[in-house]
């Protein structure tokens, strides 16, 4: 695949990738066939600053960066006069040792006495080398700074060379092609294993730095597809997120931008319809989300008082090394002020306030209140556990929304931009959908992105995706992940915090909701009780999915309210197709008085092979009030025929036996046959979301569930809340 960045075409790497430890050193064994050189070979030479030795290949020596270590050192100044001459004679020399510790700026030593009493920064080295000439220190690395020389000496020659590279490493006054070299010279160790985190380090500051390099292409892809493919877990590995979020930016920055980051994509999930590499997508999706709350990361420490990603590198951990929180608010326009009006006796005047302070932070716009007592008097005291309220609690509650005003700035916009752009690549592969729907049904955003009007009208596409996909386990994730939360269908209802619509996509989940197994009262109730008002007003539009809800609330008795029902009866016929659909419901509720009308059989078998329609063309051809055994056994009936079923108010017993009678259908049976004792569901493609529904049931006494897919934990559920069941039919089933 070709990369159209900035030098032009270059092909993505496809090297086959074998997994190893991820927390295995790069630079921490050496080859099988080259042991450490005799402790007398110095003949290791480098000059200033010169990346020679390092840009080994890769079947030379090898080296493990060192972080700290024992080490001799002496300072020698450069001699001016001829008795200094005398001082700095090797004879006169002084050796003092120190546990040097290698930090990202200077050498610093762990007792500052002596030479390191001052640390010795990377930006003063003039020249790094190891000392060759005759009668020279054994195993010693020269460091020359302004004024002088500083000597370290270690125990062995591998020793001496590892503090050499490691400094060398360290030195940050590295040319940009002194960073490429370095680069393409260790690009072969890393075809098995991970970047350590160092490394990972200077991984990120190349990309950030020089984006458009030739070796962000060509080095750090095959790198950057190992960690997607093979990584378990970034909580163990931040680095190498960061790493791969950075790489990501860096495509982005080529002149083809979201293409090149497109085709990466691509490349990842690879030509085939099914993605063979299942890491890839959780990892992808970890990347985007650690991107989009480093946008909001300041406001988000501002308003939680945790440590930042930077302070925690930094190692500011812990809780007194940190200011504490000011209040914030959010930024909405000042209400105009009144004219003044000339009264007789004018109330005090209170204190006046200063104004409160806006200040524009590097991650977000905020306004910051400054306390006030006088203020704060008139307010109502919060009682003991009470808090401010959070930023989507001031969203639902306030009417106006559209004021509220979040500013980043360029740099954090052209990241939300471009990780909300990968999230809507992500939801274009049908493979991935189901994977990506179940991540992102918990919200996992900030509340801060949430109230972001660029940020959700991008995510809007992620959604509609979920709300097109006909397959259950996709457009389920739409609903909360459980009860009393928020999930993506009331967001993005008229009134949540990301519509900014006039419901069209509210329109478009409830009909994929209704259309497969969510026409339950449940459903229902939590529309009528929430959403009623955005349901009528879509029906007076004409939107039939909506028109067709307040028929099945009419049909289902949800409204008891005799008002509300005559509302919802002249919504319907204000509109030809809301006319219709009510003539068939009220011609549908005669059909339903005729057919509970008292008489008829009260056993009933159809023949095998019926279908659906056949049971509806049955069941509307006379009385049927007295029904109360039904065998549909070996019949091709569905789960479509359970808006038939429970038309029957004194059916007792229920044969779908060999049936295609699933989950959908037993959830409606189980809202509208209360009075159902027995029901054989043998050889029925029913699983445990569907059967868990039976526990609503309580007149049930006999159920055979005989090879079905039910799981030990939903038998024993269902055991608990049927107090009445007694005989139980499991054989063939994982419960068994």
């Amino acid at each position: 695949m070709d990369f159209n960045g900035s030098g032009g075409g270059n092909e993505l790497h496809n090297n086959q990738f074998y997994p190893s430890e991820e927390s295995k050193p790069l630079l921490g064994e050496m080859s099988a066939q080259q042991p450490p050189p005799p402790e007398g070979n110095n003949n290791h030479k480098a000059g200033p600053c010169s990346k020679r030795s390092l840009l080994h290949s890769s079947s030379g020596m090898r080296y493990k960066l060192l972080q700290e270590g024992d080490i001799q050192v002496c300072v020698v100044k450069h001699p001016r006069t001829f008795l200094s001459k005398i001082l700095t004679s090797k004879f006169l020399r002084r050796w003092e040792p120190h546990h040097l510790t290698l930090t990202d700026s200077s050498l610093v030593s762990a007792t500052p006495t002596g030479y390191m009493e001052a640390p010795l920064s990377y930006s003063t080295i003039e020249d790094l080398q190891l000392l060759s000439w005759d009668n020279a220190p054994k195993y010693c690395v020269q460091l020359s700074f302004p004024g002088g020389t500083v000597l370290l000496q270690a125990a062995n020659s591998y020793l001496r060379d590892q503090w050499f590279h490691s400094i060398q490493w360290k030195n940050t006054n590295l040319s940009a092609q002194d960073h490429e070299n370095i680069i393409v010279a260790i690009a072969p160790l890393l075809e098995n294993n991970h970047p350590p985190p160092d490394l990972c380090e200077f991984f990120c500051k190349h990309c950030r730095e020089r984006p458009r390099s030739m070796v962000v292409i060509e080095v750090f892809t095959p790198v950057v597809q190992r960690i997607l493919k093979h990584n378990m877990d970034f909580g163990k590995c931040p680095r190498l997120r960061l790493f791969t979020q950075e790489y990501i930016l860096a495509l982005n920055e080529l002149n083809a931008g979201m293409e090149v980051v497109k085709k990466f994509i691509h490349s990842m999930h690879g030509p085939t319809g099914q993605c063979p590499h299942p890491r890839v997508l959780p990892n992808l999706v970890a990347v985007c989300l650690a991107a989009i709350y480093s946008c909001y990361e300041e406001f988000i420490n501002s308003r939680d008082n945790s440590p930042s990603l930077k302070e925690i590198r930094n190692g500011c951990q812990q809780q007194s090394e940190r200011k504490p929180p000011m209040p914030l608010r959010l930024l909405r326009p000042e209400p105009p002020t009144p004219p003044p009006t000339t009264t007789l006796s004018p109330p005090p005047a209170l204190p006046l306030s200063p104004p409160p302070s806006i200040v524009n932070s590097s991650e977000i716009l905020v306004e910051l209140e400054r306390n006030n007592n006088t203020t704060n008097a008139l307010r109502k005291a919060p009682t003991e556990g009470d808090s401010e309220p959070n930023l989507i609690d001031c969203l639902l509650v306030s009417p106006a929304l559209n004021a509220l005003s979040i500013q980043l700035p360029a740099h954090a916009d052209t990241v939300l931009g471009c990780f909300a752009l990968i999230l809507k690549m992500l939801s274009d592969y049908d493979d991935w959908r189901p994977a990506l729907a179940s991540l992102l049904q918990p919200i996992p955003f900030p509340k801060e992105a949430l109230a972001h009007a660029k940020f959700t009208k991008e995510l809007k596409y992620v959604i509609q995706r979920f709300a097109e996909d006909p397959r259950q386990e996709v457009h389920s994730c739409l609903l909360s992940v459980r009860s009393g939360k928020d999930g993506w269908f009331q967001l993005y209802s008229p009134g949540g915090v990301a519509c900014d619509d006039d419901g069209e996509l509210f329109a478009s989940m409830v009909h994929i909701l209704m259309g497969s197994c969510y026409k339950t009262k449940k459903f229902l109730l939590s529309l009528a009780e929430n959403k009623l008002g955005p349901c009528m007003l879509l029906a007076l539009r004409g939107n039939q999915t909506m028109v067709e809800i307040l028929c099945l609330m009419l049909e289902y008795n949800i409204i008891e309210n005799k008002d509300t029902q005559l509302q919802i009866i002249s919504t319907l016929e204000s509109t030809q197709v809301g006319l219709r659909m009510y003539e068939q419901l009220c011609d549908r509720q005669r059909e339903l008085k005729e057919l509970q009308r008292k008489g008829g059989p009260t056993r009933l078998t159809l023949p095998s092979k019926s279908t659906d329609a056949d049971l509806a063309r049955l069941l509307s051809s006379g009385s049927f009030g007295n029904l109360e055994n039904l065998s549909l056994a070996f019949t091709n009936v569905t789960s479509a025929c359970a808006e038939q079923l429970i038309k029957l108010p004194s059916l007792k017993q229920l044969n779908l036996w060999s049936t295609q009678f699933g989950d959908a259908g037993l959830r409606l049976l189980s809202e509208h046959l209360a009075c159902l004792q027995v029901l054989n569901l043998c050889e029925t493609p029913v699983t445990d979301a569907g059967l868990l529904s039976l526990s609503s049931m309580k007149s049930l006494c006999s159920l055979n569930m005989n090879s079905t897919k039910l799981t030990a934990d939903t038998y024993e559920d269902l055991k608990a809340k049927l107090p009445n069941l007694k005989e139980v039919d499991v054989r063939y089933t994982e419960a068994w």
